[in-house]
């Protein structure tokens, strides 16, 4: 692969964008109190000037005008009547291609949304006027890419131009006046990406994409639970799956192309900023086990460094403590331990409307980090790989209960009756490492096993249900008083803290009943 190293890149050329936006569908979504949305299918056509600083353009087939050409598939939620939303375009770049925003913002918590699904939810995004364009980017998940022989007999793709149909279709759906469904009803536009498509937007910005004409593409950037990654999408490959999907993991912790330098938001911004007139607002947010599993200390103390560097004023981090990678918690069979219950949803829910904020003029709360440590004997760690010659990687302090009591401290945190964030088993398989544990505490000390110090829910919460909702509620306030939690979610979670079951009592067992001791 022939690629372009992160920060060398050349100013980029101004090319021609969007060329024809075609509608194929327009079917009704739902009534809100945003108003009635539509869901509508369409294709975007773009051009691109050969001379854009994409490996492989300039070796693609041009049309009469010189210019190259793309294609990608586009789903849009958005206003019946434009002028009714927020004025807010939110771009959703699928991961996998499995829409996401629905399944991070419209997830309810009694019947979360899976990822990829376009369900209505709750209506969260909707019901405060957001429109939402999906923009496919990945090669064989819907785009055509331009394409060249390889000399060989096949044919390599320029798959940056991935980031050119997400620049390309957030600019016409904000400026074009002819074709557009959005035409003089948008005024700012933001980006989401989780896990890969966050590594996906710092890669978009690093690389000079989010400019055209001195004008920012997106005000806003969502990265969630992206670690201290990057995507090699700057690369011209064999196709399908040739950039995007490989990570590095504890069964190749030495894959390149995704871990590489600049790490830290300081640097990032420090080398966007040779390329920009003007940084976005930048919102990010790690889960516990994006430290354990994905680096992402290197995000705030570099790769060699163990303290943090400073967080540009552009830029706000949130660490959620206990939660995993994963914010499902169905146990799956491979993994050897039950998932991971922390719902960081609602942590990210309160982010969106926080930037949301920012751009428009309220500044935002400081961030939240971790106290962190350096664990480098630890096989849960997944820790530098070698050719980061001399680098540390810091994962997050524990308490005596396990926990992580820094950070954006979740009821769940702050009220425990659980350890979480442990990494679960096998490390060797993705959707166990990311899942996170559950290790709850006993309900009784009595029913307390040897070895376990941690105290039982009896002696916790003497006061049983009672002292345990109150206390809920006492840290759900604390965190929408701090702008880190929506007075919507705290109901919900307070509401769902009276009806814990580990606090139900227990049933007494029949007359002359004997248990056995189990085994340790």
């Amino acid at each position: 692969m022939t690629t372009i190293a992160p920060g060398a890149c050349p100013p980029l050329v101004a090319s021609a964008g969007i060329t024809e936006f075609a509608i194929k569908s327009t079917q009704p979504y739902g009534d809100f109190a945003g108003g009635k949305y539509v869901r509508i299918e369409a294709e975007a056509r773009g051009e691109l000037s050969p001379q854009e600083a994409i490996p492989g353009l300039d070796k693609a087939a041009k049309n009469a005008r010189g210019l190259v050409e793309y294609r990608t598939p586009v789903t849009m939620i958005v206003p019946e009547s434009p002028h009714t939303g927020n004025g807010n375009l939110l771009v959703d770049v699928p991961n996998r291609e499995r829409p996401i925003t629905n399944g991070l913002f419209n997830s309810p918590r009694t019947r979360p949304i899976a990822v990829g699904s376009l369900d209505q939810g709750t209506g969260f995004l909707q019901n405060r006027g957001w429109s939402v364009a999906v923009v496919h980017w990945e090669m064989g998940e819907g785009p055509v890419f331009p394409s060249f022989d390889d000399g060989k007999g096949g044919k390599l793709y320029a798959e940056g131009v991935g980031f050119a149909m997400v620049r390309d279709v957030a600019v016409f759906l904000r400026d074009a006046k002819q074709g557009n469904p959005l035409a003089g009803a948008i005024e700012s536009t933001f980006a989401v990406g989780y896990s890969q498509t966050g590594r996906f937007l710092k890669s978009l910005l690093l690389n000079g994409f989010n400019e055209v004409d001195g004008r920012m593409v997106f005000d806003g950037l969502h990265v969630i639970q992206a670690g201290a990654g990057q995507i090699p999408q700057l690369a011209t490959g064999t196709g399908p799956g040739s950039v995007a999907w490989d990570t590095p993991g504890h069964p190749n912790p030495e894959l390149r192309g995704v871990h590489e330098e600049p790490f830290t938001y300081n640097d990032i911004m420090k080398a966007a900023s040779a390329k920009y007139r003007k940084l976005p607002r930048v919102l990010v947010s790690h889960s516990y086990n994006d430290y354990l599993g994905g680096r992402a200390a290197l995000t705030r103390t570099g790769a060699r460094g163990t303290t943090d560097q400073p967080i540009p004023d552009n830029v706000r981090m949130f660490d959620i403590s206990g939660s995993p990678h994963l914010n499902g918690r169905e146990k799956n069979p491979e993994c050897g331990e039950p998932p991971g219950q922390i719902d960081w949803a609602p942590a990210v829910r309160a982010q969106i409307v926080m930037l949301d904020e920012w751009v428009r003029g309220k500044t935002p709360p400081p961030s939240r980090l971790f106290e962190l440590e350096a664990r480098p004997n630890d096989a849960e760690v997944f820790q530098a790989p070698k050719y980061l010659n001399g680098a540390v990687v810091m994962v997050p302090k524990r308490d005596r209960d396990g926990n992580a009591m820094s950070g954006v401290v979740l009821p769940d945190i702050a009220v425990p009756i659980a350890s979480h964030g442990y990494m679960n088993t096998p490390l060797a398989v993705m959707a166990c490492r990311q899942a996170g544990t559950y290790r709850p505490f006993a309900r009784t000390t009595a029913e307390r096993k040897p070895g376990d110090e941690r105290l039982a829910l009896d002696a916790r919460y003497p006061g049983g249900i009672n002292e345990y909702v109150t206390k809920i509620r006492i840290a759900t306030l604390a965190l929408v008083k701090d702008r880190l939690l929506l007075e919507e979610d705290a109901a919900v979670i307070v509401n769902a803290a009276a009806d814990n079951p580990a606090f139900a009592p227990t049933k007494p067992r029949a007359r002359g009943a004997t248990t056995a001791p189990k085994a340790q």
